[in-house]
């Protein structure tokens, strides 16, 4: 690790990877527990991991959770991704968790993230068909008080959370960031209408539909109309999130990878032995230690009082250079690989898959270079 880690972190570190070893260890073991693919996160094996007091990892304890530190976080979700635990939305839920965190009444927070310690899963539902990346622009809408109608898309884990963090439209001022508000929506909310969606990876998300959905004053997550306040209040910790997941992914590919060429031969020789196999591992393990350095440096930062006023530029500097690291080192482990690179027999396949839509899942990583850019008075 890059970073001094306590003896505590250490121990969590060789806690996760002896229970990947164990539960995910093999592809039998990962294809019973997705259907073979067709579904990304396993519910059962986020319920084990809940056992073992990981699921709420930064939750604080009062509310059932380990109460750690953005440095744990990462490690657990550096060594979960790393061991191919298909739980990848485990983040998703910790994502949504630190809302709840920062601006839920305490019942909420009580009910909500206490379940997240139990092991459900939470989503959080904000772009729509014409509002993406722009996320402001979105029109589903509130009517008559908290009466939701409209359509949300790319909700990641809606299918399988125990309640949806919904960001809707209550008023509509000259600015479009104005008259946004976070509203807790319970799974199977009479007006709510979960459609899946199809996936390179399985399925991952879906199509939202309110018709008529009626919330009560007590689903109000924060302020009226502040909600876009209280996304950005999360963003940082959202693209460490990422950025540690997209690492994990870099580095069981790069391990992947490098086995193969040591154990592959050809023209008498190991693969890796070739010089132009050779120079790119030593390139790709350059990129892989600069990420892995970006990560933690950030989860550092977080935790120290007082944040840095520059850590918004570097979380978006840590997902893009982990993201794209991974996304590289996936499509040069295949190309190394050759033909066994592009088969299903292989992981290298499922590397590549979850790698690619790291980029875009979170603030497309064209999104992250604008935030840079703009920390550059550009």
């Amino acid at each position: 690790m890059p970073i001094a880690l306590t003896a505590e972190q250490q121990d969590l570190a060789a806690s996760v990877r002896e229970f990947c070893r164990r539960e995910v260890g093999t592809k039998e073991q990962r294809d019973k527990l997705t259907d073979f693919g067709r579904n990304s996160h396993s519910l059962e094996l986020n319920r084990k991991v809940a056992e073992l007091g990981w699921a709420a990892i930064d939750v604080p304890e009062e509310y059932g959770g380990a109460g750690g530190s953005h440095v744990d976080l990462c490690v657990l979700l550096s060594e979960l991704a790393k061991g191919m635990a298909p739980i990848p939305w485990l983040g998703t839920t910790l994502i949504t968790a630190g809302i709840y965190n920062r601006f839920a009444s305490e019942e909420l927070k009580t009910q909500v993230l206490g379940r997240v310690a139990d092991g459900v899963a939470l989503s959080i539902s904000m772009s729509e068909a014409g509002a993406g990346s722009d996320v402001a622009a979105l029109v589903c809408r509130t009517e008559q008080g908290w009466v939701i109608n409209g359509s949300k898309t790319w909700c990641t884990n809606a299918h399988l959370a125990d309640s949806i963090l919904l960001v809707a439209r209550t008023t509509r001022g000259d600015k479009k960031h104005h008259g946004l508000t976070m509203f807790h929506v319970p799974a199977g909310t009479e007006g709510l209408d979960i459609k899946p969606i199809d996936t390179m990876n399985g399925t991952e998300v879906n199509d939202l539909y309110f018709t008529d959905c009626v919330l009560p004053d007590s689903a109000v997550i924060g302020e009226v109309d502040q909600g876009w306040k209280q996304l950005m209040a999360g963003l940082d910790t959202e693209r460490l999130i990422l950025a540690a997941q997209a690492l994990g992914t870099a580095e069981r590919a790069f391990d992947d990878c490098l086995n193969f060429v040591r154990e592959r031969s050809q023209f008498g020789q190991a693969v890796g032995s070739f010089q132009t196999i050779k120079h790119r591992l030593a390139d790709l393990a350059t990129e892989i230690e600069c990420a892995r350095l970006m990560v933690f440096d950030v989860a550092q930062s977080a935790d120290e009082p007082g944040r840095s006023p520059n850590l918004s530029r570097a979380s978006s500097m840590a997902k893009l250079k982990a993201t794209e690291v991974a996304k590289a080192m996936s499509i040069e482990g295949m190309q190394m690989m050759g033909g066994y690179g592009y088969s299903t027999e292989f992981d290298m396949v499922q590397h590549l898959r979850v790698s690619l839509g790291a980029t875009i899942f979170g603030g497309t990583n064209e999104i992250q270079r604008e935030i840079i850019g703009r920390s550059l008075g550009l």
